[in-house]
């Protein structure tokens, strides 16, 4: 069993879209494998794009939210809470198989919904992890979704499982329960200062690697009390350069400049705590780039469509017409496919 988190300590870098993309692109590779996305933003954006996009999902998610208990992260995060240290037997009644709603996502997926009440549980979550006892109350906690795709894969009945977890940018709870859950971290960026500070947090938060005058305030990271505690941290897999502005064939000089103290305080970070990544031969393995096309992510997204499976043409998208061509289509296709394969 794979686990991928995706996240940065910022938005808007296209870390759902890239998700639902490499999630999909998954599943239709893997035929005979059953792929498991969970949605930790309560804003459940890849959750949307999952039901189809639009009106139909978000009418999809209302009834999904009108059940008992809730399908969905808040509903199971609500159960947990009233038996925070004991794992429960079934997970069933808090999944849901986006194919029944939208067609054209492939029948080996499933997902457990993105849930604006996980804003609202976040303080009695953190209050139950502060227990007293049992001794070990952080770690069960943090192990809530660990516990959560444990009993999917040993439900399954597919040759293997895929997880695929979409963190919200704050670190709150939820945020370090879903990245307890993972074994590989996938950073999306954008070539820019603040997704450089973006990253920066992301190795203080979670590793406690900072620079020397916010050290103090690293050392008294979340890294060290999952050391303490016994919780296992991912590894940092990729750093995904999203939006790449191409020039014959190559990202344009005015991008690779822009790139540039991005992969600087990457290679400070990877020679200064290599326990923290995935081991490759020299750092340029751990970057890879996606173009910027934006019609296609955005008619995929809005019709909830693998980019595989994605037409040309023209698209009605909240009243307007979005045209894609099929070039476009074809090197967006082929970017995650390259990903993809690195997985």
């Amino acid at each position: 069993m794979a686990r991928y988190a995706f996240w940065n300590n910022k938005g808007g870098v296209g870390k759902s879209f890239l998700t639902f993309s490499l999630a999909c692109e998954y599943a239709l590779a893997n035929a005979d494998e059953e792929v498991l996305v969970l949605d930790l933003c309560p804003q459940a954006n890849v959750t949307e794009m999952f039901l189809g996009g639009q009106l139909q999902a978000s009418q999809t998610l209302e009834s999904l939210y009108s059940e008992k208990p809730r399908r969905s992260v808040g509903g199971y995060f609500e159960s947990r809470l009233t038996s925070p240290f004991i794992a429960p037997q079934d997970i069933s009644e808090f999944l849901i198989k986006p194919h029944t709603v939208n067609p054209k996502i492939p029948e080996n997926l499933f997902l457990l919904a993105g849930d604006n009440l996980l804003e609202l549980l976040s303080e009695a979550i953190r209050q139950a992890s502060q227990m007293s006892l049992p001794a070990d109350a952080w770690q069960k906690v943090m192990r809530w979704l660990h516990d959560f795709s444990r009993i999917f894969t040993d439900l399954s009945q597919a040759s293997d499982v895929a997880v695929f977890t979409d963190c919200n940018p704050s670190f709150s709870i939820y945020t370090q329960i879903g990245l307890s859950a993972s074994e590989f971290l996938v950073i999306p960026f954008t070539a820019d200062d603040s997704s450089r500070r973006g990253i920066e947090n992301v190795f203080a938060l979670l590793f406690g690697i900072s620079s020397s005058e916010l050290q103090g305030y690293a050392k008294l990271s979340f890294s060290r009390r999952a050391n303490e505690d016994g919780v296992e941290l991912p590894k940092i897999h990729t750093f995904v350069s999203n939006r790449v502005t191409m020039y014959k064939g190559k990202p344009s000089s005015a991008f690779e400049a822009k790139s540039a103290p991005i992969r600087a305080v990457v290679d400070t970070a990877s020679k200064a705590a290599k326990r923290y990544f995935v081991s490759h031969k020299n750092n340029t393995e751990l970057f890879a780039e996606m173009p910027d096309y934006h019609s296609v992510a955005v008619v995929a997204s809005s019709e909830g469509c693998p980019l595989s499976l994605l037409k040309s043409g023209h698209h009605p998208i909240d009243g307007d017409v979005v045209q894609v061509n099929q070039n476009a289509i074809d090197k967006y296709t082929k970017a995650i496919q390259k990903l993809l394969a690195r997985l």
